[in-house]
């Protein structure tokens, strides 16, 4: 009777292995697998948020990583460097009138200059004696000097006018955020860059390289981190009037998934990170599960070097943007080929790149064997037990 169960036993362990190795591939995983990406990008039926796949090497590695986008918008590289400043209500003013004879309005016998101090008012006006209420807002100082000299004609004598812009509070622009004195910034007749706007508002309390400065003109917005107004000086922009400038502390992060031996959210420890120093925060790969050919990047590229990856042949897929200016580009690693050690020291991580390492296709097969076959045999094993 027993070594009939027993052979019931063994007919049902052989009928369970059947079935678990035809559903193998249903067994849990903590992501796909590098001929699965492969197989997704090469069958045509990717996603409509389709990628590019680049098999990373020295051709493309400088490329890559000296790539600069454009980090904003025209509307703010339009402006240059030297503008002539609008007078603006609240401006403070030193109008200097001199005349040439003592027995102007103006002029003593001491002196044939009178300095007169004004605040332009509500209304725009600054108030002249003897030429009255005048326009000032919206003009530019060489403006309101030719308009009060004509005010002045036919009651001063032959008068001359200079008009100093003492505090040009209207033409200024405000610095918020991780800085050490945020406040209101003139901006000088010989202009304002990103950087000196900073420098002015006491500096970055935190690295240069953990700090996105922000600016808002009218209705546009841009950022960009400082080591990278640094590192590409197209970035420090000239400030216009009515800029604000917002810097934040905003530490850059990675993502590392699948066999590596510490997932999570990894922070940045340095200015700059390669990504063998990023496999090696995670502890590396795990040598039981780890794929060493399937080892991925993924990272949201700017559109113009993910069409030159495509049209250079570094890579293959479709230039569908995931938003507007940027595709998503996977960038694939094989570590059995030494090369790719070197390659890994070059290349330089980012800001939200997500680190992924595909598991073995003999790792799924352990762990079949660990969590289906294992427990069959020791059923067996229980089973024989009982028989003997």
């Amino acid at each position: 009777m027993l070594s009939k169960i027993f052979d019931c036993c063994r007919l049902a362990m052989a009928a369970a292995v059947l079935l678990a190795i035809a559903a193998c591939s249903t067994l849990p995983g903590n992501g796909p697998t590098a001929m699965d990406i492969a197989l997704h990008q090469a069958d045509g039926k990717a996603a409509p948020n389709a990628y590019v796949m680049v098999r990373l090497d020295t051709a493309a590695l400088d490329k890559i990583n000296f790539f600069q986008p454009v980090s904003f918008p025209r509307e703010f590289r339009a402006l240059g460097g030297q503008w002539r400043p609008r007078i603006g209500v609240g401006d403070r003013l030193v109008i200097n009138i001199w005349e040439p004879s003592q027995d102007g309005v103006f002029a003593t016998a001491e002196h044939k200059q009178t300095s007169l101090r004004a605040v332009v008012d509500e209304d725009g006006k600054v108030y002249i004696p003897y030429a009255g209420r005048i326009r000032a807002a919206g003009r530019k100082v060489e403006e309101l000097r030719s308009a009060i000299e004509e005010g002045l004609r036919g009651k001063a004598v032959e008068p001359q006018v200079q008009v100093l812009l003492e505090d040009n509070q209207a033409n200024s622009v405000v610095v918020v955020g991780d800085v050490a004195r945020p406040g209101q910034l003139p901006v000088p007749i010989r202009g304002l860059r990103l950087v000196e706007a900073i420098a002015l508002a006491g500096g970055t309390r935190e690295a240069t390289y953990e700090t996105v400065a922000t600016i808002t003109r009218g209705d546009h917005s841009g950022a960009v981190r400082l080591d990278e107004v640094v590192s590409h000086p197209s970035n420090n922009i000239w400030l216009a009037p009515g800029d604000n400038v917002l810097v934040l502390h905003k530490p850059r992060t990675y993502s590392a998934f699948g066999a590596v031996k510490t997932s999570g959210l990894i922070p940045f420890k340095s200015e700059s990170v390669s990504l063998a120093e990023a496999l090696a925060q995670v502890g590396g790969l795990i040598d039981t599960r780890a794929d060493a050919g399937g080892v991925f990047l993924l990272r949201l590229e700017d559109r113009l070097l993910a069409q030159w990856l495509v049209e250079t042949g570094q890579g293959i897929g479709k230039l569908d943007s995931y938003a507007p200016g940027v595709t998503p580009v996977i960038y694939r690693l094989d570590f059995k080929n030494p090369q790719a050690f070197f390659t890994a020291q070059g290349f330089r991580m980012r800001d939200k790149d997500v680190l992924y390492v595909a598991n073995h296709p003999t790792a799924e097969l352990g762990k079949f064997l660990a969590t289906i076959v294992s427990p069959l045999l020791g059923t067996a094993r229980s089973a024989s037990s009982i028989g003997n």
